[in-house]
């Protein structure tokens, strides 16, 4: 059994693949806080026969770290860690150096055109990763990644507007508004709004540049909010990233 590991900039992923199996099982996430959480442990304490471990990471040094060390004294396994190559698995990186791209969006990237391989679809996408950070990738019908985009996740946003003004500090509230009577509202409101208008321009322009209709995927821990801003069919997918280091496994 094999155990993939996502470390993000505040949270980690993981799930078990058994080998021949399409579908992940047992996946789970915990917040990290630049260490292993206690929750986190204790489920991998109760996990045995993993006889690989694959992993991949924009996180802290510390978190990887840890994650090495209790895979050594756990399992005696050492994690493979996956890092972003030009081209892999049909996915060609834009990016003249390759690793200047988040193995996360890589790994996004690769998940996501398997997925409409599997499907027999031929379509372009644009990827849109709502975590910390907010990140746009569009993929080609052939596997060319065509360049992307970031953006402040929603709390960075907030959290930078409010520190960089004389606004006084309210706490914002969850607001799914096109515009807001509430300074608190109209903040919240327009973390969501703006990253959902952004999304609906470049797959416009993807459909544009491609000729042919463009799938809209999102994950992330704020995709659910952020779907519901946007004007258009998407479809979430809350482990793609586990499911491109599955295609490592």
């Amino acid at each position: 059994m094999q155990l993939l590991i996502d470390i993000g900039n505040t949270s980690i992923k993981w799930g078990l693949r058994h080998p021949g199996d399409v579908d992940l099982t047992g996946v789970g996430a915990a917040m990290h806080g630049g260490a292993l959480p206690l929750d986190l442990l204790a489920v991998w304490d109760e996990l045995d026969g993993i006889d690989a471990i694959i992993a991949a990471g924009v996180g802290p040094r510390p978190v990887k770290d840890a994650v090495t060390q209790v895979c050594s004294a756990r399992w005696g396994r050492t994690p493979s860690w996956v890092e972003t190559m030009a081209e892999a698995h049909g996915v060609r990186i834009a990016y003249p150096e390759p690793a200047r791209l988040g193995v996360d969006r890589f790994l996004a990237l690769i998940a996501v055109h398997q997925r409409l391989a599997e499907q027999g679809t031929a379509s372009a996408a644009l990827v849109v990763d709502a975590g910390t950070a907010i990140t746009y990738d569009l993929l080609a019908t052939d596997g060319r990644h065509l360049g992307g985009l970031i953006l402040p996740g929603m709390r960075l946003m907030r959290d930078s507007l409010l520190m960089g003004t004389q606004i006084p500090r309210y706490e914002p509230t969850e607001a799914d508004l096109s515009w807001a009577a509430d300074t608190g509202e109209a903040i919240a409101a327009a973390s969501i709004q703006a990253p959902a208008a952004l999304a609906e321009r470049l797959h416009r322009r993807l459909h544009q540049h491609v000729g042919i209709p463009a799938k809209l995927v999102l994950t992330g821990g704020d995709a659910e909010r952020l779907a519901a801003a946007i004007e258009r069919p998407v479809e979430q997918i809350p482990d793609l990233v586990l499911r491109g280091l599955a295609r490592f496994a």
